[in-house]
């Protein structure tokens, strides 16, 4: 029986419905980071953004008092990044992480080079020890291990805690309108529980597929930077269904996810600066077109976000300072009147919700 063809459209009518961004949904915001196996968040406030985006009636509050109760938590985990993840997440995806902060660590042009040779155990050991006292800010850990260990360079070292251990940055930072340097501890000091060695790679593959797919080997890797996918998908290749895409590359599905018709309207979605519906595949033509990614290259200015229209990249966001909020949209392919009209309904929602409820303005540049 003939393999079947998935074209970037259908690709992109799949992962727009498991990324919830074909509708609002109705699920509690902790489900949707479950579901979505967390958002990534170096930008404080770009989890708030994709939940909006994605929830119906999401309130910012709700995400924050997640982050107090110490029911989700900033952590470093996929690609090494910054993400926002459950309190179970983090406890299970940190330590199959590891290998992607082990060759962070050992790549690093200036700190690797002074850590040649270092037995940093007692320096772990000692790093625990400070953070089940109370978390530390980063200069507060390179001093305090400066002391304790005067022969080593404290950046270095306070690097490799960085990448050895399982640390989360605590609130206030990442809080809902407030700002605040990084402090950080370890994972168990914060959530009194232990990591957990038992998650599987294979049900964190499935997890992926189920809010990423269909995805190819390369996909795989590029969403969590991890090597061995292939040996994973060939495991799980009796679970799984199968289809090629337009380059004969194969892709492989769970067999009951939804794979709406290529066809399926697909809203206008205003997307913060990183999120991982556009930076979770080795192949982005499901979102990116080739005109796309050339007028994404030549806008000069800093963006905060992405507009997709129609299921597809077509504009950059920022936001100007001041008051009342605006949002300066810079399209990189050619819209229609009726995009750009729904780009700018969009974009004043959005704007009010960044607003805490004041009317925003939105301003179509190019």
């Amino acid at each position: 029986m003939a393999v079947e063809v998935l074209g970037p459209r259908a690709l992109g009518r799949a992962t727009l419905e498991r990324q919830l961004l074909l509708r609002r949904d109705g699920r509690s915001p902790l489900d949707a980071v479950r579901h979505l196996v967390g958002l990534q968040a170096q930008v404080p406030r770009d989890p708030y953004l994709a939940l909006w985006s994605r929830l119906d009636g999401f309130r910012p509050e709700t995400l924050s008092e997640l982050l107090l109760e110490r029911r989700v938590v900033r952590t470093t985990v996929m690609r090494a990044t910054i993400h926002l993840v459950s309190a179970d997440d983090v406890l299970g995806l940190r330590p199959l992480m590891q290998p992607v902060l082990d060759a962070e660590l050992a790549r690093h042009p200036e700190f690797a080079p002074r850590l040649d040779g270092v037995d940093l155990r007692p320096v772990l050991e000692s790093a625990r020890a400070l953070f089940s006292d109370r978390p530390r800010t980063g200069p507060e850990l390179r001093a305090a291990l400066g002391e304790r260990f005067p022969t080593l360079d404290a950046a270095a070292i306070a690097y490799a805690c960085r990448c050895k251990l399982p640390l989360i940055q605590v609130p206030p930072r990442g809080l809902w309108g407030r700002s605040a340097q990084v402090t950080t501890t370890t994972a168990e000091a914060w959530l009194g529980r232990r990591l957990d060695s038992r998650t599987s790679l294979d049900d964190v593959v499935l997890r992926y597929l189920a809010a990423f797919g269909p995805a190819t080997v390369a996909d795989v890797t590029t969403w969590c930077r991890l090597t061995g996918m292939r040996a994973v998908l060939e495991r799980l290749r009796r679970r799984l269904r199968t289809f090629r895409d337009e380059a004969g590359r194969e892709l492989f599905d769970l067999p009951d996810a939804p794979r709406p018709h290529p066809e399926t309207p697909a809203p206008t979605r205003y997307l913060p600066e990183y999120d991982n519906a556009l930076l979770s595949h080795a192949d982005r033509r499901r979102f990116v077109s080739e005109r796309a990614r050339e007028g994404a290259v030549r806008v000069t200015t800093r963006v905060q976000g992405a507009v997709l229209q129609d299921g597809m990249l077509s504009a950059v966001w920022r936001q100007d300072p001041g008051v009342p909020v605006t949002l300066v949209v810079t399209p990189v392919v050619r819209l229609s009147k009726r995009a750009g009209a729904s780009i700018e309904a969009e974009g004043r929602r959005l704007a009010r919700f960044l607003g805490d409820g004041a009317p925003g303005f939105v301003r179509l540049e190019g």
